[in-house]
């Protein structure tokens, strides 16, 4: 395993920042981009690697990736429509780590004798898939890093939806395997629901040249936690936690919360929602649900996050209409992913994640005025913080 590979297997949701000038599907994008600048500002910025695009129709080169290779020690990801045994050997000498193997341009053959020379030549490689029979072809070859991509390549549309399927089922079928979710990644709540997909990494191009500053704006996708706003039941206060910056938007459906939605509201695809039960739960378009248990008539003081019906982390919230003097250090003691719930808002939330570092932070009845009714104010200066 190569320095590629071991940096993408690393605990926690890795990025592969991209330089890309050109997209043939949206034109230019960052005519200017400097490779040698953006590469050591990515590294600054958590990329645990950087992917160069060496093709003219992207508007790159080798020497863009030679460029690289003069300002940075991440690994460095050669990106391109190799056919060819001799194409790596460049890639190689140019400073390239690990190469693009695209099954939608060779067949299987071609991509074993590409794997091949590229062990010889102590490279890694992405096997990049855009659908079910290439995921299949990816298995089939063994490849140790598989990506897959939201972009069709043909009609240039992203399915994030069908990528996250490919995602999971590749998770699944091999959990030995490095699996990242390329293309289609603009916010924090698109990446952490391919992570919590199965995706060990994400690959973000566009998103970061198109950006006014590219490193500041990796560096939001990568930073932790994620905010959610519960008790949701009208589409103006969807609209303000949107507009505030939420990640995650919450809608109760348990019958006896005073906050009880009639329905989980449509959300912009930039955020996540989640859908919260007490025992018991029913079919809904949500993207997680949040699952407490009943104690006392009431819910209990804990849940789970679900994605597709699989735990993906633990919330550790406060008992109905009680405290709780060893909340946060319940919550700092949780291994793995923890939601922290419970009493939050604007004036404590910063000191909460200082003591639990959580994966998210939730807020509900601090920031309304009344059961299901949110202050605008409350809500923008919760998330300003929480962030």
């Amino acid at each position: 395993m190569t320095g590629f590979r071991t940096a993408l297997a690393a605990p926690g949701l890795a990025a592969i920042a991209e330089v890309k000038r050109r997209s043939p599907s949206a034109g230019d994008l960052r005519p200017d981009a400097d490779p040698a600048r953006l590469a050591a500002q990515f590294a600054g910025a958590g990329a645990a690697a950087v992917s160069i695009l060496v093709d003219e129709r992207f508007g790159g080169s080798l020497e863009d990736l030679r460029a690289a290779r003069a300002t940075t020690t991440l690994p460095l990801l050669g990106k391109g429509f190799f056919r060819e045994e001799e194409d790596l050997r460049n890639l190689k000498e140019a400073g390239a780590d690990a190469v693009l193997i695209l099954l939608r341009v060779v067949d299987d053959q071609r991509a074993q004798a590409l794997l091949a020379r590229a062990e010889e030549l102590g490279l890694d490689t992405l096997v990049e898939a855009h659908d079910a029979a290439e995921l299949e072809r990816a298995l089939a070859l063994d490849a140790p890093v598989i990506g897959i991509n939201a972009r069709d390549l043909n009609t240039f549309e992203i399915d994030r939806a069908a990528q996250l399927r490919l995602v999971a089922q590749a998770r699944a079928r091999a959990p030995e395997r490095v699996v990242i979710a390329e293309s289609g990644v603009h916010t924090r709540a698109q990446g952490a629901l391919a992570e919590l997909s199965g995706a060990d990494a994400f690959l973000v191009g566009s998103a970061l040249m198109r950006a006014a500053d590219p490193p500041a704006k990796l560096a939001e996708l990568l930073s932790r936690p994620l905010v959610k706003v519960c008790g949701l039941t009208r589409e103006e206060d969807v609209a303000v936690a949107v507009e505030a910056g939420a990640d995650l938007l919450g809608f109760i459906l348990a019958r006896e919360s005073p906050r009880r939605a009639a329905e989980v509201l449509r959300v912009p695809d930039s955020v996540l929602s989640v859908a919260v039960f007490v025992t018991d739960t029913a079919e809904t378009p949500a993207d997680l649900v949040q699952l407490y248990e009943r104690e006392n008539g009431h819910r209990g003081k804990d849940a789970i996050l679900l994605r597709d019906g699989a735990e993906v982390a633990r919330v550790v919230d406060l008992p109905w209409q009680a405290g709780d003097p060893l909340h946060l250090e319940r919550a700092a003691a949780v291994k793995g992913r923890v939601m922290l719930a419970g009493g939050l808002a604007a004036d404590n939330v910063r000191e909460a994640i200082a003591a639990v570092q959580p994966w998210a932070v939730d807020a509900s009845s601090r920031l309304e005025v009344e059961p299901g009714v949110k202050d605008h104010a409350r809500v923008r200066a919760y998330v300003a913080a929480a962030r």
